[in-house]
């Protein structure tokens, strides 16, 4: 597939500036006016964010409120529960609240839907429950805020309920005692991209100021909530940033014996937002996708080393279920794909149902097959008539506001522009592929081209091991601040081979008197195509590689075309 290769427009004069003020070297101070972190503030509190970067928990909305109400549950302890999504947002989010809360002397409980059966969000049902068990007050994390009827409900029966959450309000809010969300249009907190965990940090910040507690006994949560931030793939910037700057350094050391033995299970020696994203996160999240979400909060919950690692082996159990049964469904997807491909030719997007898919793992599968093919696609499980499904988008293509234009034969959906949930009856799903293709193919998504953003153009006489080890000032990576990359122009491939029984490709570079290695994950088709001596232009990060007790970089490759 083609992509557009784009470079930013660097001012060298301003890099130099940054470079001399900063005592930086000129590529970190490229990137840093790349991401136009250019002011004084901006550069001191992302290089090196500290605690008291944190802006004031009060400043969000219904905070007092919430606070107050909390207050009066611990002074009259009384009987609350936590209801918390099943991802990795919600499992930390409920773990921090709760042991919080435990430390003051109120001992709360727990509720999290199962995914299968409940679906997302408060329902009704768990809402009786939680009823006949005389719960004085419920507070929501990382849900509620489009919970209007239940919320309602849940008054009707006595109930009373704060909502925290970070997800976009509607029109109307929730009748709840308090809604503390940074999206709300009457926000005043200088940052509303926290994700669900990062605004209950701020709710036991709030509570920590309200009764003079040493900053220690919210601040010790940061690991935990470095590990919710991370996996739910809100922008690293701002608070978010100083929360996983900081807890990730906490995580190293981390007291929490869950989450360190989930770090050892994982295998990953690094604690980075890499092991987050990539170790700790499908993790967590399997035990939610196959019904057993209460397993990861008991892990992060428990102070028990060896029913900690008990766990930690079951989720990885879980996780490698999850992998087989994604890769099942991915490759049916993909014969579906290639023989619609031939019988009915190229389409805009990908709409795809099954009986035999499971519609805990299709989002992934989808995220991948969007990836693949660079085009929106849906995938749909059926369960007698009723198929529930997940969609993943493009850059360019706003998957939210499509299905509100295709929403005819669709019985709810839910989301954003990049990704979705939806509900469609079986006997409808082909009315619903055909109308959403025709709006795909009347959008102009053809002309959405996949673009490569270069932080720069470099030789390799220009990078060194101790370059490339300051670009470590920039991590965490992940969302709003990705991992930089750089564009290299006519470099002679003196090796090339593929690992992984050809599944990526290895590589010698050379230019002039000058050589380095390249690793390029998941493109040892390129074998096929490339030969000894060719030269090539690659865009790729740059990173230290450690062999044998020797270091030396390397360029991690993301792209590769032959040199003009």
């Amino acid at each position: 597939m083609n992509k557009k290769w784009q470079i930013y427009d660097v001012n060298e004069e301003e890099v130099n500036r940054i470079s001399n003020e900063y005592e930086i070297n000129k590529l970190l101070a490229t990137i840093l006016y790349n991401r136009n972190i250019v002011d004084d503030e901006d550069i001191r509190t992302f290089l090196n964010p500290t605690r008291n970067d944190f802006h004031n928990p009060y400043l969000m909305p219904d905070m007092e409120k919430a606070i107050d109400r909390i207050q009066e549950a611990i002074e009259k302890k009384e009987k609350v529960i936590i209801y918390g999504d099943y991802d990795v947002d919600g499992i930390t989010s409920i773990t921090v609240l709760k042991q919080f809360l435990a430390e003051r002397g109120l001992e709360v409980d727990s509720y999290i839907p199962n995914r299968l059966d409940e679906g997302y969000g408060l329902n009704k049902d768990a809402i009786d429950k939680i009823v006949e068990k005389k719960y004085d007050l419920m507070i929501t994390v990382d849900c509620g805020i489009s919970g209007l009827e239940e919320i309602d409900y849940a008054n009707s029966l006595g109930l009373q309920t704060i909502v925290t959450d970070h997800h976009e309000p509607g029109e109307v809010l929730p009748n709840a005692l308090a809604v503390v969300d940074a999206k709300r249009k009457d926000n005043e907190y200088p940052f509303n991209q926290l994700a669900g965990v990062g605004v209950v940090f701020k709710v036991i910040q709030a509570i920590s100021i309200r009764y003079n507690l040493d900053e220690k006994e919210y601040l010790k949560y940061l690991d935990i909530v470095a590990v919710g931030t991370i996996s739910d793939i809100v922008p690293l910037v701002n608070e978010n940033r100083v929360i996983t700057k900081l807890g990730l350094k906490l995580a190293q050391v981390t007291k929490n014996v869950g989450l360190k033995s989930l770090l050892e299970a994982s295998g990953y020696k690094k604690v980075d937002s890499t092991t987050i994203s990539f170790g700790l996160a499908p993790r967590i999240n399997a035990c939610g996708r196959l019904g057993h979400e209460k397993l990861a909060l008991q892990l992060f919950l428990s102070d028990n080393q060896k029913e900690a690692m008990e766990i930690s082996n079951k989720l990885n159990e879980y996780n490698r279920e999850r992998q087989e049964t994604e890769k099942e469904i991915f490759n049916q997807a993909i014969q579906k794909i290639e023989k619609d491909r031939t019988e009915n030719g190229e389409k805009a997007v990908i709409v795809l149902g099954d009986e035999r898919w499971h519609h805990g793992v299709i989002g992934i599968v989808s995220s991948k097959i969007t990836d693949m093919y660079f085009k929106p696609s849906i995938l749909i499980c059926f369960e007698g008539n009723e198929g529930k499904g997940s969609g993943r988008s493009i850059p360019g293509f706003d998957l939210y506001k499509a299905l509100n234009e295709c929403k005819t034969y669709i019985n709810r959906f839910g989301g954003h522009s990049m990704a979705i949930g939806i509900t469609v009856e079986k006997n409808n799903f082909g009315k619903f592929k055909k109308e959403f293709e025709e709006y795909a193919e009347n959008s102009n998504i053809s002309e959405i081209i996949p673009v490569i953003q270069i932080d720069k153009q470099l030789s390799l006489k220009d990078i060194s091991i101790v370059a490339v080890s300051e670009l470590k000032l920039l991590e965490p990576f992940g969302e709003a601040n990705k991992m930089p990359l750089f564009l290299f122009k006519n470099l002679k491939i003196s090796s090339i081979r593929t690992l992984s029984e050809g599944k990526h490709i290895k590589m010698c570079l050379k230019e002039d008197n000058y050589s380095i290695d390249a690793i390029g994950f998941n493109l040892g088709n390129l074998v096929d195509e490339y030969l000894i001596g060719d030269k090539i232009d690659i865009v790729g990060s740059l990173e230290i590689n450690q062999f044998n007790g020797m270091e030396s970089v390397q360029i991690n490759v993301k792209d590769v075309m032959k040199s003009l």
